[in-house]
């Protein structure tokens, strides 16, 4: 008996949250029109008309911001068109939706190392070897970058110094008073 009121107040919290849990459907699905833009977007990008591509993508975004795939398209034509920064900030909005994609960790690394990251792209390389257990096309993808990225020079800006050009100015010429 003494234990009536707090068996009964529990029984009534599990009853709440487990009916609250069934109530709630799993919206997993991405939107068809969304699908149907990624489509066109992909077809578009094929033929190399990468403005028009990414306007289908942006609009697949607009319909379904869960779309994942279509951060990651814009994130491969913004590669394409040598803006690495741009792909790093589309591959992170899609490993949002999904942090273990590997398409997105592969292309994050790819551009990483477009930029000159190269040991961030490293730790993309590990991350991807620890969520896939067999040979992934995607760790083989990554992994050749990085080899032949470690293979070029490695170029760096030098600080030039202008000299003073002071009495050169020989062009010039003095009028006589």
């Amino acid at each position: 008996m003494r234990f009536s009121p707090a068996a009964l107040a529990m029984s009534l919290v599990l009853a709440t949250v487990s009916s609250a849990s069934f109530g709630q459907s799993a919206d997993i699905e991405i939107k068809a029109r969304s699908v149907a833009y990624m489509e066109q977007g992909a077809a578009a990008q094929k033929e190399g008309k990468l403005d028009l591509a990414t306007d289908l993508y942006e609009t697949a975004l607009a319909v379904d911001p869960r779309n994942g795939s279509a951060f990651i398209a814009l994130a491969q034509i913004a590669r394409v068109q040598k803006l690495p920064g741009k792909a790093i900030r589309f591959y992170r909005e899609a490993l949002i939706l999904d942090p273990n994609n590997l398409d997105a960790l592969a292309g994050q690394g790819e551009a990483l190392v477009q930029r000159g990251a190269v040991e961030k792209a490293k730790i993309n390389l590990s991350r991807i070897e620890t969520l896939c257990r067999t040979r992934c096309p995607q760790t083989a993808r990554l992994s050749s970058v990085i080899k032949t990225s470690e293979k070029m020079p490695v170029l760096s800006a030098q600080a030039v110094t202008p000299k003073p050009k002071i009495g050169e100015d020989k062009d010039e010429k003095v009028a006589p008073n």
